[in-house]
């Protein structure tokens, strides 16, 4: 019981989403023999092979992507994913899509809703941006960019899912003609996105 407390409280004033590695508790000051601890104190829980999960943090709708995100800590949430959290359109993928570089080992995701896809270094970086899911530090593509993707890899999602983010993104302002022209352009897909941006405009 003196323990407990110096501990719990070391827990509750860590930067840790709801979903942590090992490695991210060291960096906040908690070390792999302390992590045990708080284990058998019934404070976290283990998730599987290098994941763990505090057992107070609040559920969301997004857990299931916060958990992907701790174990691939630079992957990209992306399209049909990305689509869902921007709230465009009417997708609801059961899997967590995230992509990595074209040479990267693909992450261990064992027993995670996962479809993976692998972008070239400048797609990885233009139009994404920083987030976060229940804590855990993530990266996802804007809207502007996601439709773009959804044009990419409309052999893998369905033409008509890309149409749609299309259409409601300009609709909404989510995002300009220009700005999608650029990130079509940038990634190398502006053949595919002119004949349906005349449409739009």
């Amino acid at each position: 019981m003196v323990e407990k407390l110096p501990i719990a409280d070391r827990l509750s004033g860590a930067s840790l989403g709801s979903f942590f590695r090992p490695c991210d508790a060291e960096a906040v000051g908690i070390s792999y023999a302390q992590l045990r601890r708080l284990e058998a104190l019934g404070l976290v829980e283990r998730e599987g092979w290098g994941l763990y999960r505090r057992t107070g943090a609040d559920i969301t709708r997004h857990h299931t992507i916060a958990a992907v995100c701790a174990r691939a800590p630079q992957a990209v949430v992306c399209l049909l994913t990305a689509l869902e959290v921007h709230g465009i359109g009417t997708q609801k993928p059961h899997q967590v899509w995230i992509a990595i570089p074209h040479k990267a080992r693909a992450p261990a995701l064992r027993g995670l809703p996962v479809r993976l896809t692998r972008f070239s270094e400048t797609a990885l970086t233009y139009g994404v941006e920083d987030t976060e899911f229940e804590g855990v530090p993530a990266k996802i593509t804007t809207p502007a960019r996601t439709v773009v993707d959804c044009f990419r890899f409309r052999s893998k999602i369905g033409l008509e899912p890309a149409l749609e983010a299309l259409a409601e993104v300009l609709d909404e302002g989510r995002a300009t003609p220009g700005q999608i022209r650029r990130a079509a352009e940038v990634c190398g897909a502006l053949s595919l996105l002119v004949p349906a941006l005349r449409m739009r405009i």
